[in-house]
């Protein structure tokens, strides 16, 4: 304010000075001097006239200069606040962003040792798990197996008793029926021998001698029943009741091969049932791994699509902050190219929501935290 027109001194000069000439050439007037002196003073007051006018337009120009200095002095404190306030929203950033990714970090680790702990965990109970069933189904199996066993053991024993009940009648018959052969045969000769006794005395020496005869033969007869008694008699009779008991043998015989062959199926299906049990335990076995397997795939692939998410969004997250930064330091760097080059003409406010950093970004959203802490997984 000190250069304005209305207070320059030079200016007071100047307007004294052209009133003293006006009032000299006032006077000159009156006292009616020389032309040439008045057109000197003329010229000179039209001299005075053009310097003035120079210096107040000199002077202006002077004040518009001041102004527009004392104007972009404060538009330069302006831009230095505002450069250190972007300087330090900057490093606030940074320093977020390193606390983040330390987080993030720790999190990630934590989440990894859980889960090793979980699989490990999963894994114990799992083969705990197996080994009861497993104990339980061989236990189950091997009592099925005895109980089988032990009615295989009671026919049998029911099957040799009736063979033995059997045989037993078949020898009593046989006995039965010799006797009664014998018996009849005794008979026959007795009845012989009465008739002949009761015959003619002419006849008596011829029964005598038949008797005798016959005696000798029924001792021979005797003889030869015993030798064939003891070597399976050759007569009709005998030799039917021989082929009945060769016959009876025959069966026995084949009675004795069908449960030869009984006793080979049973242990045939016996071996068949074990094997077959084997296999149903095996395939359940392998059932009950593949559904826990398929199980666990499922779990994992869910847990690994939570994790892909949340890393999505983090990442975004850190894009997001990567941007602000990015644009922080080009900011930042325009405006000391700017302070440096003394191109402040035509200033850019930086925005208070570009310098301002953002804080909407919660790292522990509730869908993250609710993956954290998940629940152990019991067998089904």
């Amino acid at each position: 304010m000190l250069w304005s027109p209305k207070l320059s001194l030079s200016n007071i000069h100047v307007r004294l000075t052209a009133k003293g000439l006006l009032r000299n050439i006032q006077l000159l007037s009156g006292c009616r001097k020389n032309t040439v002196v008045f057109q000197a003073g003329l010229s000179v007051v039209l001299v005075l006239n053009i310097v003035v006018s120079v210096i107040m337009t000199f002077c202006a120009v002077r004040d518009e200069a001041t102004q527009q200095c004392r104007e972009l002095s404060q538009e330069l404190v302006n831009l230095r606040e505002e450069l250190v306030s972007s300087v330090h929203s900057s490093e606030r950033l940074e320093k977020e962003n390193e606390e983040l990714r330390v987080a993030l970090e720790d999190a990630l680790h934590k989440l990894q040792e859980q889960h090793r702990n979980d699989l490990a965990e999963l894994e114990q109970r799992l083969q705990a798990y197996y080994q009861a069933e497993r104990d339980k189904v061989h236990r189950a199996y091997q009592e099925e197996a005895d109980k089988s066993k032990t009615v295989m053991l009671q026919q049998i024993e029911e099957l040799k008793a009736n063979h033995e009940a059997m045989k037993l009648d078949l020898e009593k018959s046989h006995e039965e029926q010799l006797q009664c052969v014998k018996q009849q045969y005794e008979m026959s000769l007795e009845g012989e021998r009465t008739i002949q006794i009761y015959s003619s005395p002419s006849q008596i020496e011829e029964l005598t001698s038949e008797n005798s005869a016959l005696n000798e033969r029924l001792t021979a007869e005797e003889r030869k029943r015993k030798e064939l008694a003891e070597n399976s008699q050759k007569d009709p009779h005998t030799l039917y009741l021989e082929q009945e008991l060769q016959s009876l043998k025959v069966v026995l015989d084949i009675k004795n091969t069908q449960v030869h062959q009984q006793e080979k199926k049973l242990m045939e299906i016996d071996k068949l049932t074990e094997k077959n049990v084997k296999l149903d335990e095996s395939l359940k076995k392998v059932q009950q791994e593949n559904e826990d397997l398929k199980a666990r795939m499922e779990k994992h692939a869910a847990l690994s699509r939570q994790l892909s998410t949340e890393q999505a969004m983090l990442q975004e997250s850190l894009h997001k902050e990567s941007k602000v930064n990015k644009r922080l330091s080009m900011e930042n760097e325009e405006l000391m190219w700017k302070l440096h080059n003394g191109d402040l003409s035509s200033p850019r406010k930086v925005s208070p929501t570009s310098t301002s950093p953002s804080h909407s970004f919660n790292f522990q959203s509730p869908r993250s935290s609710g993956c954290f802490s998940s629940p152990p997984l019991s067998p089904r």
